[in-house]
């Protein structure tokens, strides 16, 4: 039962990879990444609300009245941020370099809530095995990065800037705080299903009114819908993949633990975003997994395993 425990959070870790390579058909579909994170979301808040219902756990949802604190309903601000920039970048950077840089962000986020104690996280003291773990994270980005901006082409080199490269971190950075808050709503409506439903009903609406905004600017397109009639089955399972997730996470944390939860969960990402990658899968770039790029990736999987696991 342990193992199968352990195998379903490292394939919910390959779900995320997934998830942002195939959001990039709808985007394709629709022409605006706004546009594209709105329907993913929709279609994962209508899963988990689904599942809730049929689990008999939607009806806790009527509590969120009741909730303490207004900001505990913010957790799912997180999910558009994370999947907008996952459209915007896996095309730019590839899989593996875009998940390297979510991992990252993920990695230092989850250090500081476990060593400031913030949002309720129980405090830790920093250890030499969470020191060695964050070292180890930062070369293996900067193996990842540097091989990136070795690339020849123009297109490559404009995609390796600051700011498409913070983007990355701060997508990821978001994760650990939303798992945070999350797990606060859950001591307060007391089931998992319904607080998953909850943080995507927040992240639609989020990316909705986002979008409307953009459009009223005239800083995107309206979204187009005749093409949806076209993408490919794979298409739209980016919903899937998130719903998919966040109830498998929620699930998994009491039973094998946060720490190895994220452990295994960021090691799927990276390890699916490699083939990804590698095999050209979901009509993506293929981007050959070079000397260099295999050490980012293992110092990436070693080093967010130490700081997880220390």
């Amino acid at each position: 039962m342990e193992v199968a425990l352990l195998a379903s959070a490292l394939v919910v870790g390959c779900l995320l990879a997934v998830q942002a390579a195939v959001n990039q058909q709808l985007n394709q579909a629709v022409g605006t990444p706004y546009g594209a994170s709105t329907l993913q979301l929709s279609l994962a808040a209508a899963a988990l609300a689904v599942v809730a219902l049929v689990a008999g756990a939607l009806g806790a949802a009527r509590q969120v009245t009741e909730v303490e604190h207004w900001w505990l309903l913010l957790g799912g601000v997180a999910s558009p941020i994370y999947i907008t920039a996952g459209i915007l970048l896996f095309p730019r950077l590839g899989a593996l370099n875009t998940v390297g840089l979510f991992v990252t962000g993920q990695v230092f986020a989850s250090m500081a809530l476990d060593l400031f104690g913030i949002l309720a996280v129980p405090q830790q003291e920093v250890g030499p095995g969470i020191l060695l773990g964050a070292a180890a994270v930062l070369a293996g980005i900067t193996v990842t990065i540097r091989g990136l901006r070795a690339g020849t082409a123009a297109t490559v080199q404009r995609a390796a800037r600051p700011g498409w490269l913070a983007l990355g971190v701060v997508a990821g950075a978001v994760l650990p705080f939303q798992g945070a808050i999350n797990a606060q709503l859950k001591r307060e409506i007391g089931e998992p299903l319904a607080v998953g439903t909850i943080s995507f009903v927040v992240a639609t609406l989020t990316i909705a009114v986002v979008l409307l905004v953009l459009v009223l600017l005239r800083r995107t397109t309206v979204p187009r819908v005749a093409p949806l009639r076209g993408m490919p089955w794979w298409g739209w399972l980016g919903g899937l993949c998130a719903a998919t997730y966040v109830t498998a996470t929620f699930l998994l944390l009491p039973r094998i633990g946060a720490a190895v939860t994220v452990a295994l969960t960021v090691t799927g990402q990276q390890l699916a975003s490699a083939l990804i990658d590698q095999y050209g899968w979901f009509r993506m770039p293929r981007r050959a997994t070079t000397g260099p790029r295999m050490l980012g990736l293992g110092l990436l999987v070693a080093g967010s395993a130490l700081v997880q696991l220390a």
